[in-house]
């Protein structure tokens, strides 16, 4: 059997435009460029930022995020070519398929399952954080361990709120001969938030496109708007001292059972693969090429406008949280409160409005993952890669059902037992592949099938492609080794899983 087999773009254009699918065809750009905004701005700005630049960058961060943008901007482009040539709802797993064989397209499938279902949980995490620090504020307080990942250890740091038990806590305790084992304490058992967020979620893409759609941009506009307030406010109160040394130097720092270089030209490399987490979004656009409206010319614009509005907002954002605040005290669930509450008292209500933002930022960041994941589904069963009740659409509300479900349930039950860093740095490194399997592709296909009908072509093809693979690999390199353990678990996990169903069902056999 050739296990690289290709899918015709004919086919896949027929597969396109074919009724069998029932997807509703309602979206137009401004659709598309809000789904893209709305899957990037989430957890990278709200929760990530912080932690990227307390252990890994320093003000430096900023530095981080334009590498990130720029890889992303290379593969956006790939992206963008590949969507409007073959608009089906399959995302890099249609295009692996048009150029790289069937085998490579189940990998990419697999992987993108880490892309989208686990990134929908991670920000249902960083969600249930700002959750718990809003209800505070109005004088609820909501039982930490039931908004914490299973057996995770926390303790309760005067005037800082709960924090993750962690070495180096305990080490800044002992330092300063203050005992630890004094403070409270206690041990996650569930995240219900983020199963409640994802579930509601959930309900909502079941009813319909139309009706997502609606709650993605009015979420958008409100999250950008107090971004942009943020911004506006902030600049006032920032300190050009705290921004120095802007590159902090490297050092080795005592992580689990080994010691990791961090800070220096190092550490904002390993900050770019942490936070390329922020950018994932905008390939969501790419699934929807089904139900836009006009996607030979609306989808590349979808991708491309999304994340240039993305980087702009999230390098400002970044300069003035570092400014306002030392980049050492970062680390915390809910950073961009925290910078709010040391621009002055005057400006306690702005607190609660930047936590309200970002429950709206989390909120459709979560619904654009969800919104995701099925798609890819129902591309893999139309191609017989996994069982026909994958591509059952809804008669009435002309979505994929089954897999709505699915997605929900499975992420729901991640996000209620797994932490924010474990999920962030696998969520990145699964991306990553996809790009360079996507920069990759669309090289390929100029090169096998130069004559196809091409809506719109990246310029400067062969740099374009050959950085945006050598940008992404850089950014993998320089993730956790047991990211990488993990990553090559979930792959062989997904191989033996296609050699004993798909590659036997598979629709090219016929």
């Amino acid at each position: 059997m050739n296990y690289f087999r290709t899918k015709s773009i004919e086919s896949i254009r027929a597969q396109a435009n074919e009724g069998g699918t029932n997807l509703k065809k309602t979206l137009g750009r401004l659709n598309l460029i809000n789904l893209g905004i709305g899957g990037i701005i989430g957890a990278g700005i709200f929760s990530i930022t912080g932690t990227a630049a307390a252990t890994h960058a320093g003000p430096a961060i900023v530095i981080a995020f334009l590498i990130s943008a720029f890889a992303c901007a290379l593969a956006g482009l790939c992206y963008a070519e590949m969507a409007a040539m073959l608009p089906l709802a399959g995302s890099a797993y249609t295009y692996a398929y048009a150029t790289m064989g069937e085998l490579i397209a189940w990998v990419i499938g697999w992987d993108l399952i880490l892309e989208y279902l686990f990134s929908s949980s991670t920000v249902a995490v960083a969600w249930s954080g700002y959750f718990v620090s809003t209800l505070k504020e109005f004088g609820w307080h909501f039982p930490i361990e039931y908004a914490s990942a299973w057996g995770q250890k926390m303790i309760l740091v005067p005037n800082e709120g709960w924090k993750t038990l962690t070495k180096d806590l305990v080490n800044q305790f002992e330092k300063s001969s203050i005992d630890y084992l004094g403070f409270q304490q206690t041990t996650g058992i569930i995240n219900v938030p983020a199963m409640a967020l994802i579930f509601v979620l959930t309900l909502i893409l079941i009813k319909g496109i139309k009706e997502s759609t609606v709650f993605n941009n009015i979420m958008v506009v409100f999250k950008v708007l107090v971004i942009v307030m943020f911004i506006v406010i902030g600049i006032q109160y920032v300190d050009a001292d705290n921004w120095m040394p802007f590159i902090p130097e490297p050092k080795l720092i005592q992580k689990e059972s080994s010691h990791v270089m961090e800070f220096g030209w190092v550490g904002i490399f390993r900050a770019a693969g942490v936070i390329f987490f922020a950018y994932i979004g905008f390939d969501s656009v790419s699934t929807a090429a089904q139900e836009a409206k006009n996607p030979q010319k609306d989808m590349a614009a979808g991708i491309l406008i999304s994340l240039g509005i993305c980087t702009l907002l999230y390098v400002l954002f970044s300069l003035i949280m570092t400014g306002v605040v030392h980049y050492s005290e970062l680390n915390n669930a809910a950073p961009a409160a925290y910078v709010v509450d040391h621009m002055g008292t005057g400006l306690s209500w702005f607190r609660k409005f930047i936590k309200v933002a970002a429950l709206a930022g989390l909120s459709s960041a979560t619904l654009t993952m969800l919104y995701s994941q099925p798609r890819i589904f129902l591309s893999m069963s139309k191609d017989g890669l996994l069982p026909k009740v994958f591509g059952n659409v809804h008669p009435k509300f002309g979505t994929p059902i089954f897999g709505t479900i699915l997605t929900g349930v499975c992420a729901a039950l991640i996000a209620g037992v797994f932490s924010i860093d474990v999920l962030g740095e696998l969520v990145s490194i699964g991306t990553l592949l996809a790009f360079i399997i996507v920069c990759g592709g669309v090289l390929y296909l100029r090169y096998s099938n130069p004559t196809a009908d091409r809506p719109f072509k990246v310029p400067g093809i062969w740099v374009v492609s050959i950085l945006g693979i050598l940008a992404c690999l850089a950014q993998m390199i320089f993730l956790d080794p047991l990211t990488w353990a993990r990553l090559f678990a979930w792959l062989g996990i997904g191989l033996v899983i296609y050699f004993i169903y798909g590659r036997k069902r598979s629709k090219l056999n016929q």
